[in-house]
């Protein structure tokens, strides 16, 4: 079942006896996880037949224990197991599986790892309830990500701010999240997140970012993208070079994309590149500036200061003084 069929079926109270929630995204067992516990007991019965306990606290048997309880009232009984991961006998819970109380729902956040489908337990599981890989998304799914959370709450956003807090924050979802929530406080219905909004919350610089290097590079406008660089290089604090240059190693890897496409159409770009249609012509124009050849090379800069950047091979250890190397051998 995907992410959005469960949501759904806890709101429409169809409910499943155990759900097994593991993977590399936190965020999304946590989601299913308090969904769940806001839904599935009405707030009289919470303190009678709610019970979390932690991996690092209980074995497989005494899970099973409390799982083949009755609700003391109403008609079910809600065991929560964080931190299952922890759980190291947590194969024997086929014991349970084999015939589970209809009265009871089982949710298990096993985060961070996943089991073993070749095993008899995911089987069991998918043939009684619900078994959920949550996956880490990409980075270049973030801004889609964002895109339908806020439209989820009624909000829209620029496709320019939507890049900008996806280069800032990254693919961590709780992080993303919590920004977002900042953002849309105070806004009314159907607003538009715009940059300038973003620049006044989040504190991202609408002139000074990755999105505007990136752009000023694609376009040979020296002047800016050396701005832009200096501007990073006095707040490397905020601008750590290893993260520009992953973001950079990002944008010429679509670059090269580009020059590989055979349909160079808008819409058919969009979907080679993973970006929205807005930014194509960002591309189209690094691509006319940017031959294949030079690409490669600039893909080949970004490794090596990759590399300083972590401290190898570095005979320098300021920022600024590498974000001008590299720069200029970027551009020139």
């Amino acid at each position: 079942m995907t992410f959005e069929q469960i949501l759904t079926d806890i709101r429409n109270k169809v409910y499943y006896p155990i759900y097994f929630l593991m993977g590399e995204e936190p965020y999304f067992i946590d989601v299913i996880t308090d969904l769940l516990d806001d839904t599935v007991l009405e707030e009289d019965y919470k303190a009678f037949n709610s019970t979390v306990v932690y991996g690092r606290d209980v074995d497989a048997a005494a899970i099973i224990n409390q799982a083949k309880s009755y609700p003391m009232s109403g008609n079910y009984q809600l065991l929560i197991v964080k931190e299952a991961q922890d759980v190291k006998d947590i194969e024997r819970l086929e014991l349970y599986l084999n015939n589970p109380l209809k009265s009871t729902i089982l949710v298990i956040n096993y985060k961070y790892k996943k089991l073993d489908n070749r095993k008899s337990l995911p089987k069991l599981i998918k043939a009684k309830g619900v078994l959920f890989e949550s996956k880490k998304l990409y980075e270049n799914n973030i801004p889609d990500w964002i895109t339908k959370y806020l439209k989820q709450k009624q909000f829209a956003i620029t496709p320019k701010a939507c890049q900008m807090l996806a280069d800032y924050l990254g693919n961590d979802l709780h992080k993303v999240r919590n920004e977002l929530e900042k953002l849309i406080i105070g806004l009314p219905p159907q607003a538009t997140v715009n940059d300038e909004l973003v620049e006044r919350n989040i504190g991202i610089s609408k002139d000074f970012n990755v999105f505007e290097l990136q752009k000023a590079i694609a376009q040979r406008d020296v002047v800016k993208a050396n701005r832009i660089i200096n501007y990073f290089g006095d707040n490397s604090k905020d601008n750590p070079l290893l993260m520009v240059v992953i973001l950079l190693f990002g944008y010429f890897s679509k670059v090269l994309k580009y020059h590989a496409a055979h349909d160079k159409s808008r819409n058919n770009l969009a979907i080679v590149l993973g970006v929205n249609p807005f930014f194509v012509n960002d591309y189209q124009v690094a691509g006319k500036n940017y031959p294949p050849g030079k690409v490669l090379d600039i893909i080949s800069i970004l490794r090596e200061y990759d590399l300083k950047a972590k401290g190898v091979d570095n005979q320098s250890t300021d920022d600024s003084e590498l974000y001008k190397e590299m720069l200029y051998k970027i551009m020139h």
